[in-house]
């Protein structure tokens, strides 16, 4: 690692344009450097001199863009490009492979409802497993669920988790749980091995179906999911956007409804820094007791046991539960034409 100037670089094969350029900016000194970032899926999301944009055949014509006041961290794991820096609006930001994951300001819309909209829909959930989610915001939101006896968590990338922890610690905190157990590994290969009926719910915070992800979007995943739910298990997965990725939600929707019996239900939230401002889930049951996930059961903002040591929530509340179901017309029009 070389640092000048309070700017990190990390990676040798980070084709670093320009070494540093100061500027003033109301009296404070921002360090900045234009990154190349190759080979990221022919991702070209870049920072140029004091800023970052997020640029990807994801979302094609269009590019959201933060001001960029320090690198904090850059590296190369075995399976993608690790960027942290802090914003000048929305806190330190994590980007893998060119593509925002977190920042410190919004993180807690995506975290949350993630979380509860499956937990809070179903009784007394016991045995958890996340797939994805190094970052540890799940893990934290899951911890919130006293009834909650087992936390698994199976992350790809080890690196993720390491610098979640150092840069990102109210977001990491949920591994502090000791019912946390995680496995670092495939989250596809995990999944098979898992006996049958083992879990609660399983909730998938993956990112984009590009890369080491892709997997998490295919009915083979799926069906492993389902097969690793006790009757009346719950999934929720991160389900794109319904103003870029219509075509994607369309296929989760057809693959979801002909391996889960039970409810199968699209959500959605907002979250700034995501393309488009807002993201969606994937919620299903497995046969078994029903599930009605736009009626939360089991409402954790009425308890105020789980502020204790995370915090309040910030986002999720029984309301905003039941409204997150609630679909404008065309996306409606196009999930309900797949039938039950």
């Amino acid at each position: 690692m070389a640092e000048e100037s309070g700017v990190a670089l990390v990676g040798s094969d980070l084709q670093v344009k320009k070494a540093r350029e100061e500027e003033e900016n109301n009296g404070v000194s921002v360090s900045s450097v234009s990154v190349e970032m190759e080979g990221c899926n022919n991702n070209i999301s870049s920072i140029i001199p004091g800023w970052f944009s997020e640029i990807s055949p994801m979302w094609p014509g269009e590019a959201h863009s933060l001001k960029v006041e320090k690198i904090l961290f850059q590296g190369n794991s075995d399976y993608q490009k690790v960027l942290v820096f802090q914003s000048s609006t929305y806190g330190k930001v994590l980007v893998l492979d060119g593509v925002i994951q977190l920042t410190e300001r919004d993180e807690c819309s995506y975290q949350e409802m993630i979380t509860h909209l499956p937990l809070c829909s179903i009784p007394n959930p016991k045995k958890v497993l996340v797939i994805g989610g190094g970052d540890g915001g799940v893990l934290r939101e899951v911890s919130r669920h006293s009834s909650v006896e087992q936390i698994d968590i199976c992350e790809i990338d080890n690196m993720v988790v390491d610098v979640s922890k150092q840069f990102f610690p109210d977001v990491a905190v949920g591994y502090e749980d000791p019912r946390v157990m995680l496995h670092i590994g495939d989250g596809v290969a995990f999944l098979k091995a898992v006996p049958e009926g083992t879990y609660d719910a399983v909730i998938v915070d993956s990112s984009d179906p590009i890369g080491p992800a892709q997997e998490l979007f295919e009915k083979p995943f799926f069906e492993s999911v389902a097969k690793a739910l006790r009757p009346g298990g719950v999934m929720c997965t991160q389900a794109e956007s319904i103003w870029l990725h219509m075509h994607i939600i369309e296929d989760i929707v057809a693959n979801c409804r002909q391996i889960f019996k039970g409810s199968v239900n699209y959500a959605w939230t907002t979250v700034p820094t995501y393309p488009s401002g807002v993201i969606g889930f994937m919620l299903c049951s497995t046969g078994g007791p029903l599930v009605d996930f736009k009626h939360p059961m089991n409402p954790i903002d009425a308890d105020d046991t789980h502020c204790k040591s995370k915090g309040p929530l910030k986002f999720y509340n029984s309301e905003i539960h039941a409204a997150a179901f609630c679909l404008p017309s065309f996306a409606k029009k196009v999930i309900d034409s797949k039938g039950k």
